[in-house]
C-alpha cells in the first residue's frame, strides 16, 4: 500500500487526520483511479481523474458542483437525506473543489455513502425497472436545471452525425486495409445516415429541449441500499452535460436490454429483450414522464436505436482504423461488437410498433 504522502490528503485534513488515515483502492471503474479514505470519524472517496479522457477536468468539477448544489436543494426541499441521495463534494481547507498535485494529477474528494452496494448484471426485469426509476428521478429533479450552463466534458460525445463523419473518414483512409472485408457493414451504416441525423435535427429545430443528461446510464452507476435493496443515489457524474433525454434512455436500453454480451461471437444469441425494454420504460416514465414533452416520449425508441447504432458505428470505425481506441482481445473483436450492435438495431427497427406500444402504455 502506498503511503498517505502519495495522496493529497493534506489539502483536506490536518496533520493528525492525515497520519490516522488509511487509503486503499476501491471499486471497479476503468477510467479514474478511485480510493477509499478511512478516518476515525468518517469515510471519503478520493479520485484521480483521467486527464487523457477528460482534457479539461476543471469543467468536470464545475459541472459536478453545479449539479450537486442544485440536487442538494431539491432533496432538502422534499425532506430527503442529503448525505445519502446525492454526491457531496468535499472541499479543501482553502475552499477548492479539487487539487492539482506537483506531478499534474487532478484529484477530488466526495463523502462516502455507507451501507450501499452496486450491481453489474441485471438479474430480473424488476431490477431493471428500479434502475430506470433511479435514472428517471435523476432526470426529473434536474428538469428545471439550465442545461445550457453546463460544459461538454467530452465534446460531441453523442453527436451521431459527427460519429458518421468519422466513419466516412475511416472508410476513405482505410488505414488498416480492411475495407474489402466489410462492404456489407459499410452499406448498413450508410443506409442509416438519416437515423444518425434525426434527433439532432429535431434539437436544432427547437422541437426537442436540451436537458441535463447523465450519459452513462448503466446499472453499476447506481448505489443500492444494502438493507432495502432500493436505489439510493446516482453516481459517476463525469459525463453529465447538455443532451437529449433519449440519449440516457437509449444508452440504458443498449447496455441493459440486450440478450447477450456486446462481444458475443454467436450472432444468433444477440437480440433485444422486450420484457426488459418494457420494465425500463415503466420505471423511467413513472418518475420523469411528467417532465417530458410528448415528442420526447415518442422519440425514446429513437434514442434506443440511435445509441445502439452509434456504438456500432464507433466499433466499425475503430476496426477500419486498426483498433486504436477500444481495447481488443483478437483482430475481429471490434467487428464482432459492431455486428452485435447492428443486429440489435435491426431487431428494434423491425419491432418499432411494439416499442411504440410500450411507450404509449406508460406515458
Amino acid at each position: 500500500m502506498e503511503t498517505n504522502r502519495a495522496f493529497p490528503l493534506n489539502a483536506y485534513f490536518d496533520e493528525n487526520h492525515v497520519n490516522a488515515a488509511t487509503v486503499e483502492r476501491y471499486g471497479g471503474g476503468h477510467i479514474n483511479e478511485t480510493y477509499l479514505v478511512t478516518l476515525p470519524d468518517g469515510k471519503y472517496i478520493l479520485q484521480k481523474l483521467n486527464t487523457y479522457v477528460f482534457k479539461h477536468p476543471e469543467d468536470v468539477m464545475d459541472n459536478m458542483v453545479k449539479i450537486c448544489d442544485f440536487l442538494h436543494n431539491c432533496v432538502a426541499a422534499r425532506g430527503g437525506d442529503v448525505h445519502r441521495e446525492l454526491l457531496n463534494v468535499v472541499y479543501t481547507k482553502d475552499g477548492r473543489h479539487s487539487v492539482v498535485t506537483e506531478d499534474g494529477g487532478f484529484w477530488r474528494m466526495t463523502e462516502f455513502i455507507d451501507h450501499t452496494k452496486t450491481y453489474d448484471v441485471i438479474e430480473t426485469p424488476e431490477m431493471f425497472e428500479e434502475c430506470a426509476v433511479a435514472f428517471g428521478s435523476f432526470q426529473n429533479e434536474l428538469a428545471n436545471f439550465p442545461a445550457a450552463t453546463l460544459k461538454e466534458t467530452i465534446p460531441d460525445f453523442h453527436n451521431t452525425p459527427d460519429r458518421y463523419r468519422q466513419f466516412e473518414e475511416a472508410v476513405a483512409e482505410n488505414k488498416a486495409d480492411r475495407l474489402s472485408s466489410v462492404a456489407e457493414e459499410i452499406a448498413f451504416v450508410q443506409a442509416h445516415r438519416p437515423v444518425c441525423n434525426k434527433l439532432m435535427d429535431l434539437l436544432h429545430a427547437g422541437d426537442l429541449p436540451l436537458r441535463v443528461t447523465h450519459n452513462d446510464t448503466k446499472l453499476s452507476n447506481i448505489l443500492y441500499d444494502t438493507q432495502t435493496n432500493k436505489p439510493v443515489c446516482v453516481i459517476d457524474l463525469d459525463t453529465t452535460m447538455p443532451g437529449l433525454v433519449a440519449y440516457d434512455f437509449g444508452d440504458a436500453i443498449r447496455g441493459g436490454a440486450g440478450t447477450a454480451a456486446e462481444d458475443e461471437k454467436d450472432i444468433e444469441k444477440v437480440g433485444v429483450n422486450f420484457d426488459l425494454f418494457d420494465a425500463f420504460t415503466k420505471g423511467f416514465l413513472s418518475t420523469v414522464g411528467g417532465s417530458l414533452t410528448e415528442l420526447e416520449k415518442d422519440t425514446l425508441p429513437d434514442g434506443a436505436i440511435l445509441m445502439t447504432l452509434e456504438c456500432g458505428i464507433r466499433f466499425l470505425t475503430d476496426y477500419l482504423n486498426g483498433d486504436v481506441y477500444f481495447r481488443t482481445a483478437y483482430p475481429e473483436h471490434n467487428l464482432v461488437r459492431a455486428h452485435n450492435m447492428f443486429k440489435m438495431v435491426t431487431e428494434m427497427e423491425a419491432n418499432r410498433d411494439k416499442l411504440d406500444a410500450i411507450i404509449r402504455k406508460y406515458k
